[in-house]
């Protein structure tokens, strides 16, 4: 597991597996986020699954299923929506993080600056320059 820091309060990651709940939960995390669509993952790793092993370690799950299509700015408020009320830190997972940073990053344009969003989301390992006009027609 790759777990990589956005902010102090949300982090993301890869796909996760049954097994890697212990760890999660070890790690602080109080709600995991499910970004991928079950259509991408074997039954092992759909949402259904993952998320019985996370509520079974007391932690929250929301899914939030995102692709190209549904990268909407209802998605990516809804994504902010579900980080800002978890009363604690928060895990996103998808296939390599990027849906569940690049959400974020949509979502927070309103109250962040693109150089700030785009800073945090460089130093978690994730390059997303080509957004930033999406970004900066978006600051407030």
């Amino acid at each position: 597991m790759d777990i990589r820091p956005i902010t102090p309060n949300y982090a993301v990651t890869p796909q996760i597996a049954v097994e890697d709940v212990p760890a999660i939960a070890k790690a602080g995390f109080v709600r995991v986020i499910c970004n991928r669509p079950d259509a991408e993952v074997p039954p092992s790793h759909d949402s259904e699954t993952v998320g019985a092993a996370v509520r079974a370690a007391g932690l929250d799950y929301q899914v939030l299923e995102l692709t190209h299509q549904t990268m909407t700015p209802e998605n990516t408020a809804r994504q902010v929506e579900l980080i800002a009320d978890a009363g604690g830190p928060v895990l996103a997972y998808c296939a390599s993080g990027t849906r569940s940073t690049v959400a974020w990053a949509l979502g927070s344009a309103t109250t962040l600056e693109a150089d700030d969003i785009l800073a945090k989301a460089r130093a978690a390992g994730y390059q997303l320059d080509q957004l930033r006009p999406a970004l900066q027609g978006h600051s407030g």
